[in-house]
Parts: C-alpha cells; structure tokens; sequence
C-alpha cells in the first residue's frame, strides 16, 4: 500500500517532466524548421518559398538546384549536426562535474581539440591526417590529462580551466610563427566557421548515430547520481564508472563538433540550460539538449549571415557574444542565490 502511494506521485512526475520536455522538443523542432526554410529561401540568390519544393525534389532549375544541395543544405545540415553534438555534451558535463557552469568549452577540452586541429594545419603540412582529426586527437589528450589530473568532480573544471589558458597561449605561438595566409585560414577556424563545411556533413551524422544513443542512456544513471551518490551506490548505479563514461561521451560529442565546424563557443553551456528552464527538470536532458543546441546553431547562423550587410561573419563570433553575456547573466543569478 505504502508503496504503491509513493510510486504513484513518482511516476505522475516523471509524466508531467516527460510531457514538459516533449513539448519544448517539438516547439524547438518548429522553430528550426522555420529557420531552415528561411535558411534555402534567402541569400544572394533568394528563392520563393513555393519555389523550393520543385527544386527539392529533383525538378526546377538547375542552378538553383546546384545552389540548394550545394551550398545551402549541407551548410544547414552541418549546423544542425555540430549544434546537437555540442548540446548533448554540455548536458552530459555539467550532470558528470556536478556544476551547471560546467562545459568542454569552458573547461579546456573545445580549446585542446583546436590545438590539435592547428597543429596538423601550421606544424605538420604535408601528413595526411586533416583538420578534423588533429581535433579528436587534441581533444582527447587535453580530456585525458584533464581526467587524470582533476577526477570527475568540481576539481575537473578547475584543472580544465588552467589547461585552457595554457593552450590558449600555445594557440597563439602557433598563430605568431605560421605564414600569414595559414594564420588567416587557421584564425578564421578558430572562431568557429560553418563556411565549407559540407564535406564533413556525412561523417557528422554517422559519429552523431554512433554517440546519442549511448549518451541517453548515460544521462538515466547520471540522473540517479544526482539525487545523492550514496543513494546511487545502494541503487547498484557505479557512481564513478558512469561519470567517466558521460565525460568520455562528452569529450567525443565535442571532438564531432569542433571537428565540423571549429571551436564554436558557449552552445554546450546555453542549451542544456535552456532546455532545464523550460521543461523545469534538473535531470540531464541530452535529447532536449540536442535539439535546443541545433536550433541555437542554425539561428546564430543565420544571424552571423545577415548582422552585417554584404559581408558573412564567422558563426563562433556570433555564439561567443550571446554566450558570453549569457554566461554574465548565469553568474549574477548564481550570486543571487538564485542558480540557473
């Protein structure tokens, strides 16, 4: 009796969360479809909307259609991929580091994968490994050292945050010793750029197939270990294995996105808050993470496209000023007391 008069309320509100969360995902889901239909309509060649279905499936003209599947869903695709990437791994790092300011941005791993892509595009020039490979391998080593030295816990951040500057400055060495046209190319990079990033389009989707699944199921123990980890540990939940299998999942998710698009700054920190405030859950939501950081991607695309006219600035530009007044906000609501 007793039991049953307690589970009921739990599953009640497990309900309510779920139906919270689809909500925000579909609402998400809208907005993103409204943003990619503007996304092919508009540009320097500006297409009607009831133009786009001829040419989408296979009729129309065929410079339109070179334009569409070309340039502009490839590009649309891209920033939806590395935005999901990067939302479903902040979701996943501030769960596993107990810290809601807790993001691969923040705490080195974005900057350690830029390292590693600058290498193979300034040091090592004739190798066959790309860009997007010295990304994986420096985000990698900068989360293995990361993980050794500082644990899975609040020390993580502040390890990862030291090993942030310290590459930061190694970034710049790298800049001031390049031939200035590889600098250029290399600083453009490290903003975070989507422009000629439809190659990677294909390999994105397939490391996202290959690391959601996997991250959702981690982010069900994350969500015990969040209710106490002795409650965890009595539960059979190993508290420790599975902080260190989300900030593996979360490194690699990072690793995708910078490899995609660049070091794209703050979307791992926005989206999983975002996703928390409107659904009201303070359990890791990596699904509704994803979306919102997709969305989010696309919309501060097509912003770095349009803020200034006749000219594309790099997406990251556009990310790191919203994201850095966001993160402004997030710590004086924190100083308040009130946490967000």
């Amino acid at each position: 009796m007793t039991t049953t008069a307690t589970s009921a309320p739990g599953r009640r509100t497990r309900r309510r969360h779920t139906r919270r969360a689809t909500v925000a995902c579909l609402l998400a889901l809208a907005l993103g479809t409204g943003l990619a239909v503007v996304a092919l309509a508009s540009g320097r060649y500006a297409t009607p909307p009831h133009d786009l279905w001829p040419v989408l499936t296979g009729g129309g003209d065929p410079g339109l259609r070179f334009v569409l599947f070309e340039l502009r869903l490839p590009r649309i695709g891209t920033a939806l991929a590395v935005g999901a990437a990067l939302g479903a791994a902040g979701a996943l790092f501030q769960s596993a580091s107990r810290n809601p300011l807790g993001s691969p941005d923040i705490v080195g791993f974005t900057v350690g994968a830029a390292t590693g892509a600058l290498v193979v595009l300034l040091v090592l020039h004739d190798t066959r490994l790309t860009p997007a490979v010295g990304a994986v391998l420096g985000g990698a080593a900068v989360a293995g050292a990361a993980l050794l030295l500082g644990g899975t816990g609040q020390r993580l951040i502040l390890v990862g945050i030291g090993l942030s500057a310290l590459l930061t400055s190694v970034n710049a060495y790298l800049l001031t010793r390049a031939e200035v046209t590889d600098a250029q190319n290399a600083a453009v990079w490290l903003v975070g750029s989507l422009n000629g990033s439809g190659p990677h389009l294909p390999l994105l989707l397939w490391a996202l197939a290959a690391l959601l699944p996997p991250a959702v199921l981690t982010a069900r123990g994350l969500r015990l270990i969040e209710n106490g980890g002795d409650k965890a540990l009595s539960l059979g939940v190993p508290v420790r294995r599975q902080r260190l299998t989300a900030t593996a999942l979360a490194v690699a998710l990072t690793a995708v996105g910078v490899a995609g698009a660049g070091p794209v700054g703050f979307v791992a920190l926005a989206a999983p808050h975002l996703a928390r405030r409107l659904t009201r859950v303070a359990a890791p939501l990596v699904t509704t993470s994803a979306v919102f950081g997709a969305v989010l991607l696309l919309a501060a695309d097509q912003l770095a496209q349009r803020l200034v006219p006749g000219q594309q600035l790099p997406v990251g530009a556009v990310t790191g000023v919203v994201g850095g007044g966001y993160l402004a906000l997030v710590l004086a609501w924190t100083w308040r007391g009130r946490p967000g």
